[in-house]
């Protein structure tokens, strides 16, 4: 049961910021599932394997308290794949502009 559950929830694409309180930095970047992302970034930053060196030092110096992950954007559902990859690239570089933010 909870694995068809799993299967018929509702996607939700989208931007992301994640933000470091201490250093004032921020790496911005797009997720066809917005609600795995951030267990995704911070298992890669708890190996060390982050493929963002800036981001990777953040967690170092400051760790998980020190990071905060937000949601900046999200995407309508009627996007095709296609579509929405399209979008989430524009809308990762339009993001990292207004925020002045590093992409990942």
């Amino acid at each position: 049961m909870a694995i068809v559950a799993y299967k018929e929830r509702r996607i939700e694409s989208g931007v992301y910021a994640v933000r470091c309180m201490a250093s004032g930095e921020t790496w911005v970047g797009g997720a066809p599932d917005l609600r795995t992302i951030q267990n995704r970034i911070w298992f890669t930053l708890r190996h060390r394997s982050h493929p963002t060196p800036s981001l990777q030092q953040a967690w170092h110096l400051h760790g998980a308290d020190g990071l905060c992950f937000e949601v900046i954007e999200r995407l309508k559902d009627d996007e095709s794949p296609a579509d929405r990859d399209r979008a989430l690239k524009d809308l990762v570089v339009r993001w990292a502009d207004r925020l002045r933010a590093r992409r990942i």
